[in-house]
């Protein structure tokens, strides 16, 4: 039986919001993740907290969740999401 997920494509920017935001809370709440992303990033939880609110940031964090798909399908299957929900979100907020 094929899997329900709560929405297939995030329909605008704040919906896209979301979805990276729990990306970013599901990075930040793993361990080898959260150190993964801050020594690729050279960001600090500071910075992280100054960024939240920009677009481009949030779809920086799908684009590193995208770049290692182990991770983006653990992601989407925490989330109940399909995993190309990211995808459609990274480009609502790169503004593709």
């Amino acid at each position: 039986m094929p899997k329900h997920y709560k929405t297939a494509r995030p329909a605008n920017k704040e919906e896209a919001s979301v979805i990276a935001l729990n990306a970013l809370t599901f990075i930040l709440s793993e361990d080898s993740l959260r150190l993964r992303f801050l020594d690729l990033t050279g960001l600090e939880g500071e910075d992280v907290r100054a960024r939240i609110a920009d677009p481009r940031f949030l779809g920086a964090v799908l684009d590193f969740l995208m770049g290692h798909e182990p991770d983006l399908l653990a992601f989407a299957q925490e989330q109940n999401l399909p995993p190309e929900s990211a995808v459609h979100a990274r480009h609502i907020l790169m503004g593709e």
